[in-house]
């Protein structure tokens, strides 16, 4: 009976591609044996699948690939409503790299590069850069304006382009013209820009760019068309990568996981995910920043806010700092534990949404933690302690984090990112419509913060953190900006701005229809 199954699952992986070690047919073959024989074969087929998804480095299938494939098919039997709403920590994320032999993303572990350190070497610093332009550049090529036709086709007539290196730019003697290069705005002398690529840099002539819309800042990857002569490339014009939306990115990369969270495969395509989210038409998520727990008019509004949801919670707040109005020195730590306090007391009042609503905390710029460096670990548990134990349903996360409800993919990112990148603009847009270029540029650049690490300083090994590919459903970016969104490729890009100095709008978000509706304490739609 046992040797039939062997025999049995052995062909059924070797139709596949695949070869089993000794080791993983026994695993299978016990596994299996449990089964009821009718459903033998839905189930080994369900494991095969699995395999088929995962970011395997050879054919031969080792044991720890079998469990890993037989654990997840299990879980997916098993109820999944602890895995409806889930918030992934920015040090938790998965760490893929492109691999362009090969065309595909593979996990740091499989690839068996060194974990990441909170303080990484320098070559973690290249590699930073060096994988932001992979990921464009793997991206660029893909779109229509980039691809090769097919000779004899219909779109061999249409005009193409094609990327060159900055080398074979620093490698001609004559003049080039009609060039376009992917690299990086950079300025390796003051007041002197460059662009970069992993190939080298070359000396820019801005006099005569003409600036596409986007907040174009030092350190973001842009399109350079222009000539290039003498050592100097004259730049005619520039753009930013083409976006790509995520069913697109995901049709390339199958169900790989980039987004974090309990399962090992992306939960785009679970249908019991689904088919929950679209059951639940109303299921909303309010977001706040700028939450200051030590100003009594602000307690006030949340007491009207939390009266306004009681006989209709939220399935979440997501509450964003800094959650003091101004630094209060030594005593800081203090102070916030008190403010906690009464925020905790306050929510105490309303049992429905104590019971029924989940609370997600991101700490701001100025909240307790180490120094001001990008992604913020959670505010420290000796200051929530309380809070925990009273509001179990209380989560504190990293700056910025992930939330992944149902099907959807949120991003939440705490800080004055707007104003830093219209500061460093290289040009400032003319029209001034400031919120559609700044949601053009997180999407084009695929990054949360496409800035100098001296204006916006980044754990090396922690980038990946901060990325936004494939592009999310919702990205949050917490801003003391008024407030906007602005929709594109799929992927809303808000700003609930500052609840205090806004007189307390904040931001509601319906997943089932993907709506951002505008709120206001006072203004009839609390």
């Amino acid at each position: 009976m046992a040797s039939k199954l062997r025999s049995h699952v052995l062909s059924a992986f070797k139709m596949h591609g695949f070869t089993l070690r000794s080791e993983s047919s026994k695993y299978l073959v016990e596994v299996l044996g449990s089964v009821e024989e009718d459903q033998r074969e839905e189930c080994l087929d369900k494991i095969i699948e699995t395999i088929q998804k995962q970011p395997l480095s050879s054919s031969l299938i080792t044991k720890a690939t079998c469990e890993s494939a037989v654990q997840e098919c299990n879980a997916e039997h098993n109820d999944e409503g602890e895995n409806v709403l889930c918030v992934i920590d920015a040090f938790s994320v998965p760490r893929l790299s492109y691999v362009a032999d090969r065309k595909k993303f593979i996990h740091n572990k499989t690839l068996q590069l060194a974990s990441p350190s909170l303080h990484g070497t320098a070559s973690d610093k290249a590699s930073l850069f060096r994988d932001r332009y992979t990921i464009l550049y793997q991206r660029t090529q893909r779109h229509d304006l980039f691809t090769t036709p097919a000779i004899g086709s219909n779109e061999e007539k249409s005009k193409k382009f094609k990327l060159k290196p900055i080398e074979f730019l620093l490698g001609s003697n004559t003049k080039l013209g009609e060039i376009i290069v992917l690299g990086m705005l950079t300025q390796l002398k003051e007041g002197k820009w460059y662009l970069e690529d992993p190939s080298g840099a070359v000396a820019l002539n801005l006099s005569k760019a003409n600036f596409h819309s986007g907040l174009f800042t030092e350190n973001c990857f842009v399109l350079a068309e222009g000539w290039y002569e003498d050592s100097v490339f004259h730049i005619n014009a520039f753009g930013f990568p083409p976006p790509e939306p995520a069913k697109t990115t995901r049709s390339y990369f199958g169900n790989v996981n980039f987004f974090g969270g309990l399962s090992n495969t992306s939960v785009k395509g679970s249908v019991r995910l689904k088919h929950i989210e679209e059951e639940n038409p109303d299921a909303m998520f309010v977001f706040l920043s700028d939450v200051w727990l030590d100003q009594v008019k602000v307690l006030e509004m949340l007491r009207v806010l939390f009266t306004g949801y009681s006989e209709f919670p939220p399935v979440c707040f997501v509450m964003c700092g800094n959650f003091l109005s101004a630094p209060q020195g030594a005593q800081h730590a203090k102070v916030l534990k008190e403010a906690f306090s009464s925020l905790t007391d306050l929510i105490s009042e309303f049992p429905n949404i104590l019971e029924n609503s989940r609370f997600i905390f991101v700490p701001g710029p100025q909240d307790p933690g180490p120094a001001a460096i990008l992604p913020r670990p959670a505010i420290p548990s000796s200051i929530i302690e309380d809070v925990k134990r009273k509001i179990p349903s209380a989560v504190f996360t990293s700056n910025p984090c992930r939330i992944q409800y149902c099907t959807q993919q949120i991003v939440v990112f705490r800080e004055d990112i707007v104003t830093k990148m219209c500061r460093n603009c290289v040009k400032f847009p003319e029209d001034g419509d400031v919120p559609t270029h700044f949601a053009k540029t997180l999407i084009a650049q695929g990054h949360l913060c496409p800035l100098p690490l001296h204006v916006c300083p980044v754990y090396w090994s922690h980038d990946a953190g901060l990325r936004l590919y494939p592009l999310p459903d919702l990205v949050v970016c917490a801003d003391k900006f008024d407030p906007f969104h602005k929709t594109s490729v799929d992927c809303t890009v808000m700003n609930p701005g500052s609840f205090p100095r806004t007189d307390f709008s904040f931001k509601v978000y319906l997943p089932a229809s993907r709506q951002v509706e505008d709120s206001k304490i006072g203004g009839g739609d609390s």
